[in-house]
């Protein structure tokens, strides 16, 4: 069951670690590889949506991709929260 539920929200690659409103940014720590252009899913506990990376950026510089083990900040279209899951949608 745990497998057909991760198979509809696609591949897990990060998880929020927090948010900042003032600029619309999540900080996410990256589990997978991803990259601008890329569409994704964040879903939580109170947050489900779905856009396109726009941009990246780790330490104030812009990246066009990341890695696992990354730190890595997105503009986002929406509230997240710390602990929201990041899936990489197909």
């Amino acid at each position: 069951m745990a497998k057909e539920k991760e198979e509809s929200l696609g591949k897990e690659v990060g998880e929020v670690s927090d948010y900042f409103s003032h600029v619309e940014v999540a900080a996410l720590k990256v589990s997978g590889k991803i990259s601008v252009g890329d569409k994704i899913r964040i879903k939580g506990h109170t947050t489900d949506f779905e856009q396109t990376i726009d941009s990246m950026q780790i330490d104030r510089k812009d990246v066009e991709s990341v890695k696992k083990g990354d730190d890595v900040g997105i503009k986002v279209s929406d509230r997240v929260r710390k602990h929201d899951k990041v899936y990489l949608v197909k």
